[in-house]
């Protein structure tokens, strides 16, 4: 970068660069222009960026973040799904020579081609972006279940999405969002983002959330029941595990037996909420229901 050269998420810079391209926030895409360094520096902390770091980067907007991660990392890899702001990102950031601008939704696009076509696979792999809220959810579970191993997951989202995914059994925002999340990850808030950094400025605080690959401390014998059995289970908060249980199974009087069998195998009250129950708990009832088809 150039000395005289404003960074791009400098407020002035932002609103200069939103004037000559005629550019209006569209809320469809959930676009919130973050407007404040320090912040976009806490992030990349966070994420622990080095050049010993591929980074992908999804929604970047007109390159506020796209520019510090391509300070730090090897090489930056950004999906962009909105066509107006391609032009925009190829001026922004032209004074970087690493940094890729995909025209792509991150939900459709063969990722796993995308990563070997931009990087040279002998660098750690990273995920940094300010996701955009109304999709926040499925993205973070797309990457999860994609099969692509990143060494940290590092996302911006609302903060009350990301108090449920770190949520911990037994509190009120604990959920099947927990468990999907935590079974892939540990999960930890970084830092919150006052809602006053953002232009537009959202409603809501922001929070970064960090999200370290683990390994299950069980393994499902079928992941995907065991998924539904989870959903399943919170489909009503307030009733029983096991009135969830018998909407996920049937009502017949052989289904409540083998139910009632699987959970006293398994050590589990019939009158506890999903909610009290840990991601080994649910592991366990999933193959215990397996077990006794």
């Amino acid at each position: 970068m150039k000395n005289n050269e404003i960074e791009i998420a400098n407020p002035t810079r932002t609103r200069a660069i939103m004037e000559t391209y005629g550019l209006n926030f569209k809320k469809s895409l959930g676009q919130n222009f973050l407007t404040d360094i320090n912040v976009l520096h806490n992030i990349v902390d966070a994420a622990e960026v080095s050049e010993d770091d591929d980074v992908i980067e999804v929604g970047p907007g007109i390159g506020a973040l796209t520019e510090q991660l391509a300070k730090r990392a090897h090489q930056v890899m950004a999906f962009e799904i909105d066509e107006r702001l391609i032009p925009v990102l190829r001026e922004t950031l032209s004074l970087y020579d690493n940094i890729a601008i995909v025209q792509q939704d991150i939900l459709k696009v063969d990722l796993e081609q995308q990563i070997k076509a931009h990087f040279d696979g002998k660098h750690h792999l990273k995920l940094v972006a300010n996701l955009p809220y109304y999709i926040t959810t499925p993205i973070i579970m797309h990457l999860l279940e994609s099969g692509i191993h990143f060494d940290a997951i590092v996302v911006m989202m609302q903060k009350e999405v990301a108090q449920r995914l770190t949520a911990e059994p037994g509190t009120k925002d604990y959920g099947s969002l927990s468990i999907a999340v935590q079974y892939y990850t540990n999960a930890k808030i970084a830092f919150i983002v006052p809602k006053t950094v953002f232009v537009p400025q959202p409603k809501i605080d922001s929070a970064v959330v960090r999200l370290t690959p683990q390994k299950p401390i069980k393994q499902p014998q079928d992941e995907q029941a065991f998924m539904q059995l989870v959903k399943g289970s919170f489909a009503h908060r307030r009733k029983s595990l096991w009135n969830n249980l018998l909407g996920i199974y049937g009502k017949d009087p052989a289904t409540k037996e083998r139910l009632e069998k699987v959970l006293a195998q398994v050590g589990i009250e019939k009158s506890i909420r999903a909610e009290r129950l840990t991601i080994s708990q649910f592991i366990d009832l999933s193959n215990g229901l397996i077990e006794n088809n």
